[in-house]
């Protein structure tokens, strides 16, 4: 067994940066209330003639940077009834079940899958990575010398994201603070196939550095579907790195423009929550889900219809008013919000051992995991408001897309006339066969190329 999960000492912020609480306090004065507490959306706009459909960002009340740093929790948060999680170890797995996953994730079985909802203080459960030295070394999913390194290196928080497949464009990260800069690393992940791209474009260069991302490039990959891979960092980030405290994951087309303290501490600390994800924008039941991503093709549809079908055996209802104060089963599942911490990387394990037994469609197992833990423990999930998440997060298109879309028009030449000369002034023209001097030369005005991009007010 690898990959002990048990309570550890944690990194601090510096001495200068810790507070308690959410309260400001002035000399002997009452404390202040936290400036967000008062904060309510305003009202909706007017309607305007031209109709913009879609989901839109809304307003989110963050803290500034220094207060959202002084905010982090100085102790991690407690986990319910698991205080010990280790994970299964097996030099050669063996399938003994006809949908048990695969060789990466250990093929688990049936029995051992209702194990590991079986809460106790100490659990062993499948967890991907099940061969190998450790996680990222000969057990699929590798990584070079110096990568393992940085892997085991401590931190308070870490961003991350992947792009395999060559999939997407990354996105750089704006509005970052220069603490986060200096004590923030981004990851991202990135596959063969994407780092020939990138070489070969001259993105990724010897430092495997692009902007503040920090370039991991992943080998021996365990799917042939690059997007089953990405769910590996996206859902084991806490068995890549066994020593961060806190993560914000985000998906390779999104570009973070929020401080990572100012997300961490919106969506978990002021919440006092340890795990947070954004709500789909539209549905919030998993059939619905489910027949969507039927009529988009977003996945085989006997498999998809074979997933729901297990599911509804085992007692998936459609959603309904009697999970309040639940009020989605389906989230938008590109941003992930997480503490370490035993009980939420159980979650993890447990939902990647479902993307791996059956689709890799996340926001179709979501709740069945969710659920089953949250009927064994005092335990719950942060499910925010989507137009939230699209505060902090823009989305770009997927290079496919943005290859197949026409070029920009060309810009607008704006010529400048002179104004006419007001009634009654009289323009006075060089007499015939007078030279003009110097003074009188003409001054002969620009053409002036105007970008709509490029115009400030």
């Amino acid at each position: 067994m690898k990959g002990k999960d048990a309570n550890r000492a944690l990194l601090t912020p510096p001495p200068h940066l810790h507070t308690e609480s959410f309260t400001v306090v002035h000399g002997n004065s009452p404390p202040l209330a936290h400036q967000c507490e008062n904060f309510a959306f305003p009202p909706p706009p007017p309607p305007s003639g031209r109709k913009r459909s879609g989901p839109r960002p809304c307003p989110v009340c963050y803290l500034p940077v220094e207060q959202a740093i002084a905010s982090m929790p100085s102790s991690s948060s407690e986990s319910p009834v698991l205080h010990n999680l280790t994970y299964v170890y097996d030099e050669n797995p063996t399938r003994t079940e006809p949908h048990g996953g695969s060789e990466f994730g250990g093929f688990p079985t049936l029995r051992q899958r209702n194990d590991s909802y079986d809460i106790k203080e100490f659990m062993t459960v499948h967890c991907g990575f099940v061969k190998g030295n450790k996680p990222g070394d000969q057990s699929g999913f590798d990584v070079d010398e110096a990568d393992l390194v940085e892997l085991e290196t401590s931190h308070e928080i870490i961003v991350a994201s992947a792009v395999f497949g060559n999939y997407d464009i990354i996105q750089q990260p704006t509005n970052i603070s220069e603490f986060s800069r200096k004590n923030v690393p981004f990851y991202m992940f990135i596959d063969e196939e994407t780092e020939a791209y990138m070489k070969n474009s001259s993105v990724l260069g010897n430092s495997r550095k692009v902007g503040l991302w920090r370039v991991i490039v992943v080998r021996n990959v365990p799917y042939t579907d690059a997007r089953r891979n990405g769910k590996i960092p996206k859902l084991l980030l806490h068995r890549l790195f066994p020593n961060v405290r806190y993560s914000i994951w985000i998906d390779g087309k999104l570009q973070l423009v929020v401080d990572p303290y100012q997300v961490l501490e919106r969506f978990l600390w002021r919440q006092n929550a340890n795990f947070a994800i954004s709500k789909h924008y539209r549905r919030y039941d998993v059939f619905e889900e489910a027949e969507a991503n039927r009529a988009a093709g977003k996945y085989d549809n006997s498999s998809i219809n074979e997933q729901v079908d297990f599911y509804i055996k085992e007692g998936l209802q459609p959603y309904s008013e009697a999970k309040l104060p639940i009020t989605s089963d389906v989230p938008e599942g590109c941003v992930i919000i997480k503490e370490h911490i035993p009980i939420t990387n159980l979650f993890t394990c447990n939902w990647f051992n479902e993307v791996d037994r059956f689709t890799s469609r996340d926001q179709l197992s979501f709740s069945t995991v969710r659920d089953k833990i949250m009927g064994k423990v005092d335990w719950s999930i942060n499910m925010f408001l989507d137009c939230e998440r699209r505060n902090f997060v823009i989305q770009a298109y997927h290079r496919e897309l943005l290859e197949q879309m026409p070029p920009p028009p060309p810009p607008r030449v704006v010529i400048r006339r002179t104004p006419a000369l007001p009634r009654g002034i009289i323009s006075v023209k060089t007499p015939p066969g007078k030279k003009r001097g110097r003074g009188d030369k003409k001054r002969h005005r620009k053409v002036v190329a105007v970008s709509r991009d490029n115009m400030q007010f």
